[in-house]
């Protein structure tokens, strides 16, 4: 079984790395430090590498101990909340130049990138195959690793509207509940709780939103001038596309945020429209109801594309 196979590799490893994607949501965060902790307290020595992340997780057990920089070659690295290798981006060195390479996953657009792939499409956070991974290595899920699990589970879920959602979820956070984790304080702090900056994108955002195909599809974006004139921070931009699929009547909302690299999209739809297959067009991809890419072109070219590419999937 590939999960008696990492562990394997775990128990020979000297040195161990563990990445995650750029500008990292709660999940990548959650599981990140999640399997950090797991993995230190089990005895082995291990750097758990971020560059940057959003001032939202600040809150998590353990956030002081990330590194911005790892050393220059580890035996095992393990990437998580990662569909392909092109998610790590300007950090995926670390992860190519390692002796073994594991990926932990719930992407259904997972490219099977390392030597060894655990990735399950029907959890919906990757945290939530953590649990199950961390209780097969009959490793301890202390309060403090929960707390972790829990915040890339309420993330990822939605705080629990998303349809991925399944009884094991609740199972899962039951457990994590008797455990000591605080479900109301992790709630509050990933989902509730905003910067003065992002509250200021939302707004401008929200302002610019424009509706397309009889109110079914919302689409809206912030440019990087935006971003400098609130002085917005890394992950400030999360959770404005979530505005447009919260509106009676749509389908997918879309959202574009202008980034030196391009723009970034984001992607929601609420019933029918698999937005992975839509983004996986350009380059990208995720999950059916929430995904993205990235392009290039103006704001009003990739707009152009979107729409139309979009119009493909709405019903009559």
């Amino acid at each position: 079984m590939t999960l008696d196979q990492i562990l394997e590799e775990i128990n020979q490893a000297n040195s161990i790395v563990i990445l995650t994607h750029e500008n990292p949501d709660g999940d990548a965060m959650g599981s990140s430090l999640a399997l950090y902790q797991a993995l230190k307290n089990y005895g082995k020595d291990v750097d758990l590498v971020i560059p940057e992340h959003s001032r939202t997780f600040d809150f998590l057990p353990a956030i002081d101990e990330i590194k911005v920089e790892g050393r220059e070659q580890y035996d095992l690295a393990i990437a998580l909340d990662c569909a392909t290798i092109k998610m790590l981006n300007g950090f995926s060195t670390y992860f190519e130049e390692a002796k073994m390479r594991i990926s932990i996953d719930h992407h259904s657009t997972n490219s099977m990138f390392a030597d060894l792939n655990f990735v399950n499409p029907e959890a919906p956070a990757c945290a939530q195959i953590l649990i199950v991974v961390l209780n097969y290595f009959k490793m301890e899920i202390t309060r403090e690793i929960g707390t972790c699990i829990l915040a890339g589970i309420i993330t990822d879920t939605g705080g629990f509207q998303y349809s991925g959602v399944n009884a094991e979820t609740f199972e899962f956070v039951s457990w994590l509940l008797e455990k000591g984790v605080n479900v109301s304080t992790v709630y509050r702090k990933v989902l509730q709780t905003k910067t003065r900056s992002s509250f200021e994108l939302a707004r401008i955002a929200s302002n610019r939103l424009e509706f397309f195909y009889d109110g079914r599809v919302t689409f809206t974006y912030i440019t990087k001038e935006n971003e400098e004139e609130v002085h917005a921070e890394i992950g400030d931009h999360e959770g404005i596309v979530e505005t447009g699929r919260a509106i009676e009547g749509v389908e997918v909302s879309i959202f574009v945020r202008e980034t030196e690299k391009g723009c970034k999209v984001s992607t929601r739809s609420n019933d029918y429209v698999d937005v992975s297959d839509m983004c996986l067009l350009f380059g990208g991809g995720g999950h059916q109801r929430a995904a993205g890419c990235l392009m290039q072109g103006s704001i009003e070219e990739v707009k152009e594309k979107l729409l139309n590419r979009v119009k493909q999937y709405l019903k009559d």
